[in-house]
């Protein structure tokens, strides 16, 4: 998983002029651990292990590792945004707590389908899709 992300950063970094820097190699480890995280709890991940990293090189390097395809930006509806790991997971859509925030995650085949069979019908070519359903988890209800 780390090699492959590393690897595809490394030849979008490459394609920029751009060059694999220690921080950013720091940024990207921490940012391939499992789960959704804001940049600001990224800052804190990379802090413990190189103080010197500074909110705007998070900032930055967030913005590379998502225009490479290394993660994903999520908004959950609540004006922040998320990230998470996309390369070596499959495909998985979200419920969304409106309550407490909880995200779950989720893999439904038949959603798939039914979302590839409506794109047919309307002459329309996915190039990709978030679904998010908000409502309450079962501590919330």
């Amino acid at each position: 998983m780390m090699r492959e992300a590393e690897s595809t950063f490394t030849t979008f970094l490459k394609k920029k002029d751009l060059k694999l820097t220690s921080q950013r190699r720091t940024i990207l480890r921490q940012a391939m651990h499992d789960g959704h995280f804001s940049a600001e709890k990224l800052l804190d991940f990379c802090k413990k292990e190189d103080p010197t990293i500074s909110k705007a090189t998070v900032y930055r390097t967030l913005a590379l590792l998502k225009e490479s395809g290394v993660l994903e930006e999520q908004d959950f509806g609540d004006g922040r945004k998320l990230y998470e790991r996309a390369q070596g997971r499959k495909h998985h859509d979200h419920f969304v707590c409106i309550k407490c925030g909880k995200i779950i995650e989720f893999e439904n085949e038949p959603i798939e389908r039914l979302q590839d069979s409506e794109a047919k019908k309307h002459h329309f070519k996915i190039v990709y899709h978030s679904l998010k359903l908000f409502g309450f988890c079962k501590s919330c209800v």
